[in-house]
């Protein structure tokens, strides 16, 4: 059996920070098993809300009360219609793009390298909106101000915005020059209130995102976070209505650490050194409100010992995954505690997905913006029976028996949700230190999951790099996705820009790229001669 934790005495998925974007250099443009929730698609415009709510030459084309334990299956949705366009291109802005004041940051710069997009054929540009920055001073005072900005420069270029609402911490600490993290108010509650906090099985915390388990309990000065995320994409909507549907096109709720739907991995302190691939993460599940949940749980089955905490024998983080009782092929996440266990931890991971989904489908209902979320690429330990990484390190259930994405699928077609995943880039071949890890095969069974649930496809990048090896893989996944006789829609964000991209051999790539991922009808990276010069004049001066 496996080894159980002993009562508690009382009762972080690593962000990689985004480097800051100095002046780009002198551009050369060229010439051109089973579903956790039941729940109901009717539902108001102010749920969750904590006041009332106003108003709402190459294509493409080639050939039981217990979270995560019973449930229904829903139909998928119709395949939405393709565009005739090939596959349209965002591109991520830097982190930094706004400052901490919450003002737009190198307006000369963004203004020369979004008529560099544009001319390129990009179709629009990728902002995080963060948390800690809008709402910094106290809870419901918000300043967009730094991204009405953003927004009014993509229009005037003519560029779409796809806009993340980030409620998570980016980068390692104040030290980072990225380093944004939750609004100060609640930092002040998670210091009042330790258990606001993820927390490992040794008690260490980490602050990246607040702890699903008070998701609904009114922690934050009287709301709830499911309220305070709710009122702050409220206030999005409010602020930007007059470019909803026509220059911002998509809203990516965040619904986790980094952006994604998956638990951290780790304590904060260790966001500072290096992961590597041998790493397995430590369950996150030690704060009073999840212990509280998994022990509910537990005893609901009639087995308390059970609800105390994750498997001890789990190992730790540098713990080959065949040395430990519980995920080693043979191990215990076999048994009928494994089950119970990866069930409750990927089970209110979904729940806290489905209740985001569900308020920002309402409160963006009518506004024409697509909705999307992202879940996180953990392809370490791929290649084992158990994937011990991404039980510990996303919490999904996912192991050689059980396919534990057709669940997020289903939950994402149900509110006619676009799916954003990475590693469209990454290839097995460049996995040389870790035989286990498998990109590829992840990738696979993701977008096969997504084609059965005809949910559309956001793909990205894993690392911001221009080398052929890699755009290939790009346009080779995009095909995989793509092709055939499936419509479903896709689209690419490439993360992110940097001055490294307006460097001329790699702005030749990414030229060529945008021609290949287009139908080259709709291709055009090219200036007249009197604005290409007065353009390159301008960047190179900056």
């Amino acid at each position: 059996m496996a080894a159980i934790a002993a009562p508690p005495s009382s009762v972080a998925s690593v962000v990689p920070a985004a480097c800051a974007w100095p002046a780009p250099a002198t551009v050369s443009v060229l010439p051109a098993l089973r579903l956790p929730f039941r729940r109901h698609r009717s539902v108001s415009s102010r749920l969750y809300s904590s006041k009332s709510s106003s108003g709402a030459d190459e294509s493409l084309d080639g050939s039981s009360s217990c979270p995560g334990i019973g449930g229904t299956l829903h139909p998928a949705l119709p395949p939405p219609t393709r565009s005739s366009r090939g596959v349209p291109v965002f591109v991520t802005l830097p982190a930094d793009t706004v400052t901490p004041s919450g003002r737009m940051t190198r307006r000369k710069t963004m203004g020369a390298s979004f008529m560099a997009l544009a001319a390129a054929g990009v179709e629009g540009i990728t902002v995080e909106c963060w948390w800690g920055i809008v709402e910094r001073e106290a809870p419901g005072v918000y300043d967009w101000g730094g991204y009405m900005d953003l927004v009014m420069m993509a229009r005037r270029y003519g560029l779409k915005v796809r806009a993340i609402i980030a409620f998570h911490q980016v980068g390692t600490g104040p030290g980072d020059p990225c380093w944004i993290p939750l609004p100060q108010w609640v930092l002040k509650e998670m210091d009042k209130e330790p258990d606001l906090a993820f927390s490992d099985r040794f008690g260490r915390r980490n602050k990246e995102y607040i702890s699903l388990g008070c998701d609904v309990l009114p922690v934050l000065r009287g709301r709830s976070p499911i309220q305070a995320y709710s009122d702050f994409m409220r206030s999005f909507r409010d602020t930007f209505k007059d470019f909803l549907g026509v220059v911002v096109t998509e809203i990516q709720v965040g619904l986790g650490p980094a952006g994604e739907l998956t638990y951290p991995f780790c304590p904060t302190e260790k966001l500072i050194q290096a992961s590597t691939a041998a790493e397995l993460g430590e369950f996150q599940c030690y704060d009073k409100y999840m212990l509280a949940s998994l022990s509910a749980c537990a005893q609901n089955i009639g087995m308390r010992v059970w609800g105390y905490g994750a498997p001890l024998d789990a190992g730790d983080f540098l713990k080959n995954p065949e040395e430990t009782g519980f995920f080693r092929s043979d191990g215990s996440w076999g048994t009928s505690y494994g089950p119970f266990f990866l069930e409750w931890y990927s089970g209110l991971l979904l729940h806290h997905g489905e209740r985001l989904c569900i308020t920002t489908g309402a409160i963006f209902l009518g506004t024409g913006v697509k909705i999307s979320a992202k879940v996180g690429g953990m392809h370490w330990h791929y290649g084992t029976n158990s994937h011990p990484t991404e039980a510990t390190t996303t919490g999904y259930y996912n192991t050689v028996i059980r396919d534990g994405y057709l669940p997020i699928l289903r939950m994402f077609a149900r509110h006619r949700m676009t799916l954003c995943c990475t590693c469209f880039d990454l290839l097995d071949s460049e996995e040389k230190n870790n035989s286990r890890s498998s990109p590829e095969t992840f990738l696979r069974q993701l977008l096969c999951a997504a084609r059965m649930c005809n949910v559309p496809l956001t793909g990205e990048n894993s690392f911001a790099r221009l080398d052929e090896a890699s755009l290939n893989q790009v346009i080779y996944n995009s095909r995989l996705y793509y092709g055939g006789a499936y419509e479903t829609s896709l689209s690419f964000n490439y993360v992110r820009m940097n001055r490294n991209l307006f460097d001329s051999h790699n702005w030749n790539r990414f030229t060529r790229f945008m021609r290949r991922m287009s139908n080259n009808q709709t291709f055009q990276a090219r200036l007249d001669s009197r604005g290409s010069e007065s353009f390159l004049s301008s960047i190179s001066a900056l």
